[in-house]
């Protein structure tokens, strides 16, 4: 099964799903960082999803994570407007996205594993950006967010990464990983390993701009997770067809089995908020460059079909 914000789906019913968005993000610390990072408007966010609809989306990962802009609220409301199945994220997102006071810092492991949980099982919070979260939704999680800064998990990541781990247990939830540029995403797959998470239940995001390496990447993959590639449609770090490159080397060399794609949509980059580009691009752009590149429709089906099911099911706990 796969949990959406709606309920609980089986893997046949999911379809073409893009793996890593941003639906909805309140205006809070990660707006002060970066502008692009505010989509708050539920007809704006709505009526995307109904041109990735139409252009035959039928699932999709909104990647926000708990306490730091997250719209459970919205995700839900958008999700049964739309008919698009939204599978969202419990979890942590990168530190310099909290304010120095957050009460993510402050509560113990054994709390933080708890509040994650009772997102997967209860339901998520609507708040808590700044003060604690209080206010419940129904729309239960269906996959945890972490967030790996620096080299691998240091001491200010241990207890949040410990919690993801301990929740993926309980639950059988995926965990993704949002990884920065030369993160050491083997030792982050150690760690969470080690805490008994199954490799396949692990997915690891951005790889494809954070360190372009196929050598690397195929030792990822030999590891057993999931990658998640997200770098189309974004010229300022390759062009696509430098993102094909890469797609085509994991291909051929046996790993297609493995890899997920998105975008990592912002304000900049969702035509409904005057975006350079909307949720339909690689439906209605992208798609078309694999296929001229010799990426065959089967291939592509396991991209956004197929793998999609698999990564994003939970697993028996």
């Amino acid at each position: 099964m796969i949990q959406t914000v709606s309920g609980s789906i089986n893997q046949h019913e999911l379809g073409y799903c893009q793996c890593h968005e941003h639906l909805f993000i309140r205006r809070g610390k990660s707006y002060d960082i970066n502008r692009a990072l505010y989509m708050d408007d539920l007809d704006k966010s709505t009526r995307e999803l109904l041109l990735y609809k139409e252009s035959g989306g039928r699932g999709i990962v909104d990647a926000q994570p708990v306490g730091c802009g997250r719209m459970a609220d919205y995700l839900m409301r958008a999700s049964q407007a739309s008919g698009v199945n939204i599978i969202a994220s419990t979890g942590f997102h990168k530190l310099v996205f909290y304010e120095a006071d957050h009460w993510i810092y402050k509560i113990s492991q054994n709390q933080l594993t708890q509040l994650f949980l009772d997102e997967m099982q209860i339901g998520m919070f609507a708040d808590g950006d700044s003060g604690a979260p209080l206010l419940r939704t129904g729309a239960k999680a269906g996959i945890i967010k972490t967030a790996a800064e620096g080299n691998g998990v240091d001491d200010k990541h241990k207890k949040l990464f410990s919690s993801a781990a301990e929740v993926s247990l309980l639950t059988g939830a995926p965990v993704m990983c949002h990884m920065e540029n030369r993160n050491d995403a083997l030792s982050v797959v150690r760690f969470l390993t080690d805490l008994k998470v199954p490799a396949s239940g692990i997915i690891l995001c951005h790889l494809d701009r954070a360190f372009y390496d196929p050598s690397f990447h195929i030792e990822m993959v030999q590891a057993g997770v999931f990658l998640e590639y997200d770098t189309i449609g974004r010229p300022k770090y390759h062009s696509d067809e430098k993102e094909i490159e890469l797609l085509l080397k994991l291909i051929g060399t046996g790993y297609a089995s493995q890899i997920l794609i998105g975008l990592d949509t912002t304000n900049q980059r969702l035509s409904s908020y005057g975006g350079m580009i909307g949720l339909d691009y690689i439906l209605n752009d992208f798609i078309f460059k694999m296929l001229n590149a010799g990426i065959s429709r089967q291939e592509i089906n396991k991209l956004t079909c197929e793998n999609p099911a698999k990564a994003l099911s939970i697993r028996v706990a």
